[in-house]
């Protein structure tokens, strides 16, 4: 299978196709999210992305910045040793709101971001370029 590349995601540039969570079921996702987790391996940053979705510190973020329950986003940063942050902003330069530290993986982009929008009855994880 290709690695992973950024000029791969650019390809995504939005269609009406979306696929379900299996656990949080009020978080969907596109076909450029699905991309990044198959071929990178990854359904497990989807997985992370949905478990922090609706949380405690979830809806005390809401409750302190409203912005973030109508849109955020998603920062997945890899170091070269492994190690990686996943974090989450209302908006950039915002402080995380939200900020997992994950001791090793494999994902093959130093970085990655995912944003999250609300459309009233789901979350929609989307691409910047599916936007």
């Amino acid at each position: 299978m290709q690695k992973l590349t950024e000029d791969q995601l650019n390809q995504f540039t939005g269609d009406l196709v979306r696929y379900r969570h299996s656990v949080n079921r009020s978080v969907i996702y596109t076909p450029g999210v699905r991309h990044v987790a198959e071929r990178g391996e990854a359904y497990w940053l989807i997985d992370a992305i949905a478990s922090w979705i609706g949380s405690e510190p979830f809806v005390k973020a809401v409750n302190e910045d409203g912005r973030i329950g109508y849109m955020h986003f998603w920062t997945l940063s890899v170091n070269a040793n492994g190690t990686a942050k996943l974090v989450a902003r209302a908006d950039s330069p915002d402080q995380p709101f939200i900020s997992q530290s994950l001791v090793y993986t494999d994902f093959p982009m130093s970085l990655i971001d995912i944003c999250a929008a609300f459309d009233g009855e789901h979350w929609t994880l989307y691409l910047p370029s599916e936007h």
